[in-house]
């Protein structure tokens, strides 16, 4: 099916529950589903499809930790730090330091280990 067909599936069947700061937005069914006795809820991404881009609080929404959708104005915590996508297998993915992707070059052992020996 196409995505434009998806989405316009989508809305007649479910209902906008929010966005976001990603751009993904965010649905609910508007009929229970008898076998699990619960809407179904899920995600239309923005962009390239990764799981990764849903933010913590929406992931907890989507998977049925709260019931209530988050809104984009609620306070993040002092402890919680900015959503980042995972970047593994992107130009943008990190390299430590003497890593060959990253353009440096390893330090060379500089001797002073000593391999562990049995018989010592």
């Amino acid at each position: 099916m196409n995505n434009w067909l998806n989405s316009l599936f989508i809305r007649f069947k479910a209902k906008s529950v929010g966005k976001d700061e990603f751009g993904n937005e965010y649905f609910e069914d508007k009929k229970i589903d008898k076998a699990a006795n619960r809407k179904k809820r899920w995600v239309l991404y923005s962009g390239l499809v990764e799981a990764s881009k849903v933010p913590g609080h929406w992931f907890n929404w989507l998977h049925y930790q709260c019931d209530k959708a988050p809104s984009s104005n609620e306070p993040m915590y002092a402890w919680e730090k900015q959503h980042t996508p995972n970047l593994t297998g992107t130009k943008h993915a990190y390299f430590p330091q003497g890593h060959p992707f990253s353009g440096a070059k390893r330090a060379r052992a500089t001797g002073d280990y000593e391999s562990w020996n049995p018989n010592k």
